[in-house]
């Protein structure tokens, strides 16, 4: 009898984790597919080093992210905010442009959480330095391919796109510019 309390209780506790990990992960498993369409030529904005989508590609959606904590592991990724820019139309919070010298970012659609963080600051980490930005843009991670993200590719469930005065606040040389490790929290 006791082996069999020993091997049920066991049992209970591997239950309980694996029940524990896929509800964390519940959250943040990917949503669906889209198929990448060549973009119409001179449509994809290749500022930055932006990817353009590929005919035949497919690319994964989220409408989540990782769980938001004091310290969120996260990709940071240089966007334009301008008109023009990199970055497509309007930002999603107030419908208008912002210049890349003022600390701004898009956060993935599950951080974005339907536009209840616009407005909000949120402080990055990361290369030594800490930098505070305002929250202005959805980095769509549902959708794209399409002439509303510019033709391209859905964002990752895990990006902070940000301005170039993110990047220059942080400290990190020009050149290395494009996706950086960090961390971030609400401020």
């Amino acid at each position: 009898m006791n082996n069999i309390s020993t091997g049920s209780t066991v049992l209970l506790l591997i239950l309980l984790a694996s029940c524990s990990v896929e509800a964390r992960l519940q959250g943040c498993n990917p949503s669906g597919r889209i198929e990448g369409k060549r973009p119409p030529p001179g449509q994809c904005n290749q500022e930055n080093d932006s990817d353009c989508c590929k005919q035949g590609k497919f690319y994964t959606t989220y409408k989540c992210s990782p769980p938001v904590s004091g310290s969120t592991k996260a990709v940071l990724t240089i966007n334009s905010f301008q008109n023009g820019g990199d970055g497509g139309g309007p930002s999603e919070c107030d419908n208008k442009y912002h210049s890349d010298d003022t600390p701004v970012v898009a956060l993935s659609t599950g951080w974005y959480s339907g536009g209840s963080r616009c407005h909000n600051n949120i402080k990055i980490n990361a290369n030594g330095r800490t930098v505070t930005a305002l929250v202005v843009d959805e980095c769509d991670s549902t959708m794209g391919c399409d002439k509303d993200h510019d033709y391209q590719p859905p964002c990752p469930n895990n990006i902070v796109d940000a301005s170039k005065a993110v990047w220059k606040a942080l400290g990190v040389p020009e050149d290395d510019w494009g996706e950086l490790d960090i961390t971030w929290s609400d401020a």
